[in-house]
C-alpha cells in the first residue's frame, strides 16, 4: 500500500491476465458484485419472507441459475459447488425440507 492508504498503481494485475485490459477486469467485478447481491437478497428474501411459498422460492433458485449461467457460462461447476448448496440450505432450513 502506498503512504496514502491506498494500493500504489502497478502493471501486476496485468501481468498475471494479459490477455485482459483493465476495463474487462473491472467489468469481471461488477459482473460478480452484482451476482454476489443477487444471491444475497434471494437468500434473504427466501429465509425471511413469511408469506413465500416453497414453489415460489423453487423457482426464485431456478431462475437464480439461468441467470448466473448466462453471465458467467464458463462458471457452471463454481456455481453448483458453491452456490447451489447455499440455496438448498437456506430451502431445507425455511421450509423443512428432508
Amino acid at each position: 500500500m502506498g503512504s496514502d492508504g491506498e494500493r500504489p498503481e502497478s502493471s501486476e494485475s496485468a501481468d498475471l491476465c494479459p490477455e485482459q485490459s483493465r476495463q474487462e477486469l473491472e467489468e469481471e467485478r461488477r459482473k460478480i458484485r452484482r451476482f454476489q447481491l443477487m444471491m444475497d437478497m434471494v437468500v434473504a428474501v427466501i429465509a425471511q419472507q413469511p408469506r413465500l411459498t416453497v414453489d415460489e422460492a423453487a423457482e426464485m433458485v431456478a431462475e437464480t441459475e439461468r441467470v448466473a449461467l448466462k453471465m458467467f457460462p464458463e462458471k457452471a461447476l463454481a456455481y453448483r459447488i458453491i452456490y447451489k448448496p447455499r440455496l438448498q440450505r437456506v430451502m431445507r432450513e425455511r421450509y423443512r425440507i428432508q
